[in-house]
C-alpha cells in the first residue's frame, strides 16, 4: 500500500466550524478513512492510501461548502457526509442544503438534512396525502409542521389543523385536573412546541383565537369536513383502523394531509391492530398518496439517538429470527407427533 499526500485550503474563518471543537470532526474523519490529518497555517494535509485520501478530501470539501453557506456544522453533518461518501453520493449533501423550507422565529433556517428527509419534503409538495414513517428523531413531525406553516403563510391553505390520538405512552395518568383543554394539552405538547419554535407564541395565539390554527385530539375530527387546510396527524401508529378510516374520510377540497408515525413505538393495547399498518397496506397503490420511509440514517437528533435506534433495530431483528426458529421447531414437533399418531391410528385431527 503506497501512501499519498494531498493538501486542502480551508480559510481560517471556516476552520473551527469544519474541524469542530478540539478537532472532534477531524478525528471522526481520520478514524472513518484511516488517514492522518495535519493542519498548519490554513492548510490541511491528508496522508494515507490513495482511495482513502480521496474520500476524506471529498468530505472536507462538502463540509467546507456547507460552512460557506452559513451552516453550523454538527456531528450529524459529518457522519452523514461520511456515509454518503461510501455510496459515492457526497455531493448530495450540498444539494439537500439548498432546499430551504422556512425560518424559525429566531431566524434559524429549516431545511432537510438527509436524502430521506429531502424525499419526504418533496413528496409533501407533490402529493395530496403523504405518510411519513420512521423512527424517533427523523424530523417527521417538525418538517411537516414547517411545510404546513409555509403553506399557511403563502395563502396556499386557509388554516392548519394538528391532531394526534390521546393515548398514554405505556402509563396510566388517571384523571387530570382542569378543563377539557387542560386535559388534552399534555398529549399535544410536542405539536405546541414545534408551533412556538417556528411561528412564535404570539403569532400562534393570535391565529388560534381566530380559529386559523387548531390543535385537537383525533376524536374531535369525527363528523367534520376539512376543506382548504393543511392537516397533520401525528403518532398515527396509535390509531385503530376505524380511527384512521374516520380521519382519512374527513379530507375536503384544497386540503393537504401529512400522516406521521413510528411503527416501533405503538402504545395500543396488546392484540389491537394499528390503523397506520392497515392504511399502508390498503392505500399503497393509490397514485395521489405518497409514502416516505425514513430510517436510522435520517436521525438528526443527538448522534447517540441514532445509535440507540440502530441497537433496537438489531435487537428486534434478532428477536424475530429467534421466534421464527422456535415456530419452525414447534411445527416440526407437531408434524412428527401427527405422523406417529397416524401410524398408531389414534390421531385427533383437531389438535393439528
Amino acid at each position: 500500500m503506497s501512501l499519498v499526500e494531498t493538501i486542502i485550503d480551508i480559510p481560517a474563518e471556516h476552520e473551527k466550524n469544519v474541524f469542530g471543537g478540539f478537532d472532534a470532526y477531524a478525528k471522526i474523519i481520520e478514524r472513518a478513512f484511516n488517514v492522518t490529518i495535519i493542519a498548519r497555517n490554513g492548510e490541511v494535509k491528508l496522508v494515507g492510501d490513495t482511495k482513502d485520501v480521496t474520500k476524506a478530501k471529498s468530505v472536507f470539501v462538502q463540509l467546507l461548502e456547507l460552512s460557506k453557506r452559513g451552516n453550523q456544522i454538527t456531528e450529524q453533518n459529518v457522519n452523514y457526509a461520511i456515509s454518503l461518501c461510501y455510496e459515492d453520493k457526497e455531493q448530495e449533501i450540498v444539494e439537500i442544503d439548498k432546499d430551504l423550507i422556512c425560518h424559525t422565529i429566531s431566524g434559524k433556517p429549516i431545511k432537510p438534512k438527509t436524502l430521506g428527509q429531502k424525499t419526504y419534503v418533496d413528496l409533501i409538495r407533490k402529493k395530496m396525502i403523504v405518510f411519513g414513517v420512521g423512527p424517533a428523531g427523523t424530523g417527521k413531525t417538525y418538517l411537516a409542521m414547517a411545510m404546513g406553516i409555509t403553506a399557511f403563510k403563502n395563502d396556499e391553505v386557509s388554516r392548519i389543523i394538528l391532531t394526534r390520538p390521546a393515548i398514554e405512552a405505556g402509563e396510566k395518568l388517571g384523571f387530570l385536573p382542569g378543563d377539557l383543554q387542560s386535559k388534552v394539552d399534555p398529549y399535544l405538547r410536542p405539536l405546541y412546541d414545534a408551533l412556538h419554535q417556528i411561528m412564535g407564541p404570539e403569532a400562534y395565539l393570535k391565529n388560534t383565537e381566530k380559529g386559523l390554527i387548531e390543535v385537537a385530539p383525533l376524536a374531535y375530527m369525527r363528523g367534520r369536513t376539512l376543506d382548504n387546510a393543511f392537516i397533520i396527524l401525528d403518532e398515527a401508529q396509535n390509531t385503530t383502523p376505524a380511527q384512521m378510516k374516520m380521519f382519512l374520510t374527513r379530507i375536503g377540497f384544497g386540503s393537504k394531509v401529512v400522516i406521521t408515525g413510528d411503527m416501533t413505538q405503538k402504545d395500543l393495547p396488546v392484540g389491537t391492530k394499528s390503523g397506520l399498518d392497515v392504511a399502508i397496506k390498503v392505500l399503497s397503490k393509490i397514485d395521489d398518496i405518497g409514502f416516505s420511509y425514513l430510517t436510522s440514517q435520517d436521525v438528526v437528533r443527538h448522534p447517540l439517538v441514532q445509535k440507540i435506534v440502530k441497537a433496537y433495530d438489531s435487537y428486534e431483528e434478532k428477536l424475530k429470527r429467534v421466534e421464527s426458529k422456535e415456530q419452525s421447531k414447534h411445527k416440526k414437533i407437531r408434524l412428527v407427533n401427527y405422523k406417529s399418531e397416524k401410524i398408531r391410528g389414534n390421531r385427533d385431527e383437531s389438535r393439528y
